[in-house]
């Protein structure tokens, strides 16, 4: 009787030990593991910050750099290809002086000054109008008087109106686009030296154009000053 029931203690220690031996390794508690997973994610929210922080800093010192590049960019881009009536650049001395007038088709060229509502500058033309011939040149004054007490610089824009004329309108020697610095209660004329290229009597859309304004702006300028582009290209 003793001997048979050690036999079967043995037996179940035995059945025991083989069933604690198949239980898959995933039902053992498993040690405790650090966190490295949310150290990493940490990390990467980091660089995030850290290149978002760059590329704000990089589009600040663009966006600043642009500001005192707008007005030469602007004179550039309009002088080649005429939009918003903003006239060519002249040709060479020698075309120039080369040149026929074309004298069956003479053109009004009327003048006209503004300022923008923060200059206090006051600017007028000398003259109202002239009358000119394609291929002939022509000169033109303005009058730009500084009112205040303190210096003033201003800087200028012009276009032509028709928008489509200002290819053939062409400055030999204008005042704008140059900063241009008044003392108190001084007061300058400034010159407008230009032509209609001959080549406006053979464009059939300037068929029916009789009179042309020249219109200058004046701007106070501060820096980071915008010139306005004529809604034209807009």
């Amino acid at each position: 009787m003793n001997r048979l029931l050690c036999m079967n203690r043995s037996f179940y220690n035995l059945r025991q030990n083989r069933v604690l031996n198949l239980v898959p390794p995933l039902l053992i508690p498993a040690k405790n593991i650090p966190n490295v997973y949310v150290s990493r994610g940490i990390s990467n929210e980091r660089k995030k910050i850290r290149s978002t922080l760059n590329y704000m800093i990089a589009l600040g010192i663009a966006t600043v750099g642009l500001s005192y590049a707008a007005v030469p960019l602007y004179r550039i881009f309009c002088q080649a290809y005429s939009y918003g009536g903003t006239t060519g650049q002249a040709e060479p001395a020698e075309t120039v002086s080369n040149m026929k007038a074309v004298q069956e088709r003479p053109i009004k060229v009327r003048f006209n000054a503004d300022v923008a509502s923060s200059m206090q500058w006051n600017f007028k033309p000398q003259q109202n109008d002239i009358t000119v011939l394609p291929g002939e040149t022509a000169l033109a004054f303005y009058t730009a008087r500084n009112p205040t007490d303190k210096p003033v610089v201003g800087i200028s824009t012009y276009n032509v109106i028709p928008f489509e004329a200002g290819q053939y309108f062409n400055k030999i020697q204008c005042f704008c686009f140059e900063e241009q610095m008044l003392n108190p209660h001084e007061q300058v004329d400034m010159p407008v030296f230009f032509y209609i290229d001959p080549e406006f009597t053979e464009d059939p859309k300037m068929e029916y154009v009789e009179e042309i304004v020249l219109s200058y702006t004046f701007f106070e300028a501060k820096e980071g000053v915008k010139l306005p582009i004529p809604t034209f290209v807009k």
